[in-house]
């Protein structure tokens, strides 16, 4: 199914997949002193899916 990547995008939102750049900047948060209070959540980096 060559076509099966092109399909997959443009069910996402924001039309384009994520980069390792955008969900590093997640994981630096939750690896940084800003988030020593923060307990439980769950961060979504989906790009709005």
């Amino acid at each position: 199914q060559p076509d099966r990547i092109e399909r997959f995008r443009d069910l996402l939102p924001m039309k384009r997949a994520g980069t390792a750049d955008e969900v590093a900047g997640a994981v630096l948060y939750l690896l940084s002193d800003a988030a020593s209070y923060t307990t439980g959540a769950i961060l979504n980096v989906s790009g709005g899916r």
